[in-house]
């Protein structure tokens, strides 16, 4: 059986969406092809938990509750796009199992399909290419430290000209089951709340705001972590800010100063 990080090692390179988009060498007008553009992945390395670490032998819920507590969002940082226009921007298969895998390693918490049942029939494109719809429903097995475990379900869909339609159904089900079981927000301002128009993006988050979140003493160092990733695809490490001395500091510098305080100190 292979790892979470295994398993989006192997699925690098492979479109994640729900929405059927073809293959630019499947369909004729592959001039036209327009599909998902995600942004650059974080880097696993430093989750994993150190040599000699010992997880806490907890129930496995108590394992989820603190594999959820670490992961406070994950946002909609991949688009699909329609002739050179983001039509819709979504949270990808990489980009879950990148907040998920390091922070199951690390309370001991493994996801593993125990039943799949999938199902398969002819369809057509809108151009009338021959495509393949596949269906999939896992049952999938959460494991604790203690090796307790419960079971969720999840179903995924997909249409393909190709052969991976069952492999894209597979990834779709396990987004879906860790996000929906994670309970995981997007960190987006809700709707109702926020003034900003139909289609315009939200505003990002300012450095200082970073900075203040960063320097809070109650900023777990997985919560740094996350935070170095989401500075990462803003391209916003280099951005300089007033530290805790009065001092310049770049959000890289301060971010990674800081976790290696907390996590050398063993605050986790």
């Amino acid at each position: 059986m292979t790892t979470l990080q295994e398993r989006a090692a192997a699925a690098a390179g492979r479109a994640d969406t729900a929405t059927p988009v073809a293959s630019p060498a499947a369909e004729p007008d592959a001039e036209q092809y327009t599909g998902t553009v995600m942004e650059d992945l974080p880097d696993l390395t430093g989750y994993v938990p150190r040599e000699g670490e010992d997880w806490d032998m907890v129930p496995v819920h108590i394992a989820w509750l603190r594999v959820r507590r670490d992961i406070e969002y994950i946002g909609k940082g991949d688009a699909y796009k329609e002739q050179g226009k983001v039509k819709y921007n979504f949270r990808g298969y990489e980009r879950t199992v990148a907040a998920f895998g390091p922070v199951t390693l690390k309370h001991g918490v493994s996801v593993i399909p125990h039943r799949l049942a999938p199902s398969h029939r002819d369809a057509k494109s809108g151009k009338g290419t021959p495509m393949r719809e596949s269906t999939t429903k896992i049952t999938w097995r959460v494991y604790g430290p203690r090796g307790d475990w419960f079971e969720m379900e999840s179903e995924g869909e997909s249409l393909d000209y190709a052969d991976k339609g069952t492999a894209k159904a597979q990834t779709i089900a396990q987004r879906v089951v860790l996000l929906v079981a994670g309970l995981i927000p997007t960190g987006a301002p809700d709707s109702d709340e926020s003034n900003i128009e139909r289609g315009q993006d939200a505003p990002a988050r300012s450095a200082e705001s970073y900075r203040d979140e960063i320097l809070n003493k109650d900023t777990s160092p997985a919560r740094l972590q996350q935070i170095n990733y989401e500075l990462t695809n803003l391209r916003m490490l280099a951005r300089k800010v007033q530290n805790e001395t009065g001092e310049w500091e770049t959000l890289d510098a301060l971010g990674g100063r800081i976790y290696r305080e907390r996590a050398g100190g063993g605050d986790q």
